[in-house]
């Protein structure tokens, strides 16, 4: 069973072929780094113009690349929300428009989903788990028991830990997407010069990082002599902590040995290598999607879809986008 996964929830239109939800063969991803770059984040007017732009070369790109025509197509899967909504009605207009000429079924995912089932492209793990989602726009906490089935066990309160890269990256001077930037920078620095905050919120496992943004801005106000490596290292330890204590806490109280990590911080090198020594220590299963499965891309929307699919899950015509979506509350 072939699908076809479109993503264009933020920044990148990508297109994928995806066998039985779990076999990769073709995933083409239009980067818009260059265009967004020079305004240090993501412009959302000049996001969707890009979109129209490329969406049907990055379909058509995708097609070709697995050898297949669209009559070999058994679904659509497309991220209807969470997003940018200019983006995702570019994304979603086109999957109806495929799919009413072609008369092929149309699958709805919701992004975050489609960033925890990327993981099934490359292993199995069994249920339950729990799923770290992690980017620019989302840090949470899910306790996954099944397919479709999702409990949040933790959230940010305020900024998710990649927006929060991007702004010390810019605080720092350099450009638009500061995650990899930061994260190379602090491979060169000592994380115990500066000791950033680490909060935690009374009687809950959330996150905040809007407190740890403020304080490396203002130390590097007072410091302007101190060094960009160590900055970046201090930061990024900071950020690590939190992340890896409270999924670590999370997966000692519920008694759930195996954990995933995905979104496009999962990329991190410093967040892999704490979470994957942590899972070692306290004898649990750690899954980490390869490094061009992180961010975001079609595969994972046609995993995800694919199992919709299968159970006979379709998406209807009247279905619109929407920027903000809950986990396990698409509508079909």
């Amino acid at each position: 069973m072939l699908i076809l996964g479109i993503e264009t929830s933020c920044d990148d239109t990508s297109a994928a072929i995806v066998e039985n939800g779990n076999t990769i063969i073709s995933n083409i991803v239009s980067s818009q780094n260059d265009i967004h770059e020079k305004y240090g984040g993501i412009v959302p007017e000049l996001a969707s113009r890009s979109h129209i732009e490329m969406i049907w070369p990055v379909v058509d790109e995708a097609i070709s690349a697995a050898n297949v025509s669209l009559e070999d197509i058994s679904a659509i899967a497309f991220s209807h929300g969470p997003g940018l909504i200019g983006s995702l009605l570019v994304g979603t207009c086109f999957s109806k428009s495929i799919s009413f000429v072609k008369d092929i079924p149309l699958v709805a995912v919701n992004h975050l989903e489609g960033h925890i089932f990327s993981i099934f492209l490359e292993a199995s793990p069994d249920f339950p788990f729990l799923a770290l989602v992690v980017s620019g726009g989302h840090t949470s906490i899910y306790l996954v028991t099944e397919f479709g089935c999702y409990e949040e066990m933790a959230r940010t309160r305020d900024d998710a830990a990649g927006e929060a890269y991007d702004k010390v990256a810019k605080f720092l001077g350099f450009a638009y997407p500061g995650g990899p930037i930061i994260d190379k920078l602090a491979q060169q620095g000592n994380p115990g010069i500066v000791k950033f905050p680490r909060a935690r919120i009374k009687a809950s496992h959330d996150f905040s990082f809007s407190g740890l943004k403020t304080a490396v801005l203002n130390y590097v106000r007072k410091n302007p002599e101190a060094k960009k490596e160590d900055i970046a290292a201090s930061f990024q330890e900071a950020v690590v902590d939190v992340l890896v204590d409270r999924l670590f806490d999370i997966s000692r109280e519920r008694n759930i040995p195996r954990i995933i990590i995905a979104g496009g911080v999962s990329a991190n090198s410093a967040l892999r290598d704490k979470a994957s020594k942590r899972a070692r220590s306290e004898g649990s299963d750690i899954y980490l999607s390869s490094i061009s499965l992180c961010t975001d891309n079609a595969a994972m929307i046609a995993a995800a879809g694919y199992y919709y699919f299968s159970r006979g899950k379709t998406a209807h015509y009247s279905l619109n986008p929407t920027s903000h979506l809950p986990l396990g509350s698409t509508n079909r």
